[in-house]
Protein backbone atom coordinates (compact mmCIF):
# COMPACT_ATOMS: atom_id res chain seq x y z
CA UNK A 1 0.00 0.00 0.00
CA UNK A 2 1.01 3.47 -0.77
CA UNK A 3 1.02 5.95 2.09
CA UNK A 4 2.10 9.76 3.09
CA UNK A 5 2.27 11.02 6.62
CA UNK A 6 2.14 14.12 7.25
CA UNK A 7 4.64 16.31 9.19
CA UNK A 8 2.23 15.67 12.27
CA UNK A 9 2.89 12.21 11.80
CA UNK A 10 5.53 10.86 14.02
CA UNK A 11 8.41 8.89 11.96
CA UNK A 12 8.34 5.70 14.11
CA UNK A 13 4.75 5.37 12.15
CA UNK A 14 6.64 5.62 8.60
CA UNK A 15 9.26 3.18 9.92
CA UNK A 16 6.43 0.66 11.04
CA UNK A 17 5.33 0.91 7.85
CA UNK A 18 7.52 0.22 5.89
CA UNK A 19 9.03 -2.72 7.87
CA UNK A 20 5.70 -4.31 6.52
CA UNK A 21 6.62 -4.19 3.23
CA UNK A 22 4.36 -0.44 2.46
CA UNK A 23 5.77 2.22 0.17
CA UNK A 24 5.66 4.64 2.89
CA UNK A 25 7.28 7.83 2.67
CA UNK A 26 6.73 11.23 4.96
CA UNK A 27 5.60 14.16 3.30
CA UNK A 28 8.77 16.36 5.08
CA UNK A 29 10.97 14.06 2.98
CA UNK A 30 10.08 15.50 0.27
CA UNK A 31 8.75 19.00 1.21
CA UNK A 32 9.92 20.07 4.51
CA UNK A 33 7.33 22.53 6.32
CA UNK A 34 4.57 21.66 3.68
CA UNK A 35 1.52 23.13 4.61
CA UNK A 36 -1.78 20.93 5.39
CA UNK A 37 -3.27 21.57 1.65
CA UNK A 38 -0.14 20.77 0.08
CA UNK A 39 0.15 17.47 2.09
CA UNK A 40 -3.37 16.37 1.12
CA UNK A 41 -2.61 17.48 -2.32
CA UNK A 42 0.70 15.43 -2.51
CA UNK A 43 -0.58 12.31 -1.03
CA UNK A 44 -3.75 12.40 -3.87
CA UNK A 45 -1.44 13.05 -6.86
CA UNK A 46 0.78 9.97 -6.12
CA UNK A 47 -2.75 7.87 -5.42
CA UNK A 48 -1.83 7.59 -1.79
CA UNK A 49 -3.79 7.68 1.96
CA UNK A 50 -2.45 10.04 3.77
CA UNK A 51 -1.65 9.24 7.36
CA UNK A 52 -2.09 12.46 9.88
CA UNK A 53 -1.99 13.17 13.66
CA UNK A 54 -3.50 16.61 12.44
CA UNK A 55 -7.53 17.03 12.70
CA UNK A 56 -7.54 19.83 10.67
CA UNK A 57 -7.36 16.97 7.38
CA UNK A 58 -10.89 16.12 8.98
CA UNK A 59 -12.53 19.71 7.67
CA UNK A 60 -10.38 19.80 4.53
CA UNK A 61 -11.60 16.71 3.42
CA UNK A 62 -15.24 17.25 4.26
CA UNK A 63 -16.22 21.10 5.33
CA UNK A 64 -13.79 21.50 2.06
CA UNK A 65 -14.41 19.10 0.28
CA UNK A 66 -11.25 18.66 -0.95
CA UNK A 67 -10.54 15.42 -3.24
CA UNK A 68 -8.20 12.25 -1.40
CA UNK A 69 -7.10 9.36 -2.08
CA UNK A 70 -7.94 8.39 1.52
CA UNK A 71 -7.33 9.78 4.96
CA UNK A 72 -6.20 7.94 8.14
CA UNK A 73 -6.22 10.23 11.43
CA UNK A 74 -4.72 8.61 14.32
CA UNK A 75 -5.32 9.61 17.92
CA UNK A 76 -3.47 8.11 20.58
CA UNK A 77 -3.01 9.96 23.91
CA UNK A 78 -0.09 10.21 25.34
CA UNK A 79 -0.07 7.50 27.62
CA UNK A 80 -0.45 5.11 24.86
CA UNK A 81 1.55 6.65 22.27
CA UNK A 82 4.30 3.77 22.33
CA UNK A 83 1.94 1.73 20.85
CA UNK A 84 0.56 4.02 17.99
CA UNK A 85 3.64 2.63 15.28
CA UNK A 86 2.48 -0.53 15.43
CA UNK A 87 -1.10 0.13 16.25
CA UNK A 88 -1.12 1.60 12.95
CA UNK A 89 1.21 -1.04 10.82
CA UNK A 90 -1.34 -4.03 12.22
CA UNK A 91 -4.49 -1.66 11.05
CA UNK A 92 -3.02 -0.83 8.01
CA UNK A 93 -2.16 -4.47 7.04
CA UNK A 94 -5.49 -5.41 8.08
CA UNK A 95 -7.81 -2.52 6.23
CA UNK A 96 -5.53 -2.64 3.18
CA UNK A 97 -7.28 -1.14 0.19
CA UNK A 98 -9.99 -0.38 2.40
CA UNK A 99 -8.65 2.85 3.71
CA UNK A 100 -9.29 4.17 -0.40
CA UNK A 101 -11.16 6.91 -0.36
CA UNK A 102 -12.55 6.97 3.07
CA UNK A 103 -11.49 8.87 6.36
CA UNK A 104 -10.47 6.30 9.02
CA UNK A 105 -9.64 6.97 12.65
CA UNK A 106 -7.07 4.67 14.01
CA UNK A 107 -7.41 4.86 18.28
CA UNK A 108 -6.27 2.79 21.11
CA UNK A 109 -8.63 -0.30 20.55
CA UNK A 110 -10.69 0.71 17.98
CA UNK A 111 -10.63 1.76 14.09
CA UNK A 112 -13.68 4.16 12.57
CA UNK A 113 -14.09 4.73 9.16
CA UNK A 114 -16.21 6.14 6.33
CA UNK A 115 -16.47 7.52 3.17
CA UNK A 116 -14.35 10.37 2.15
CA UNK A 117 -13.77 12.88 -0.70
CA UNK A 118 -13.57 10.53 -3.83
CA UNK A 119 -9.89 11.24 -5.85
Amino acid sequence: MKLVADESCGFAVVRALRAEGHAAIGAGEISPRIPDEGALELARKKNCVLITEDKDFGELAYARNRQTSGVVLLRFPGNVRAAMARTTAEAVKTLGDKLCRRFTVIEPGKVRSREGAEA
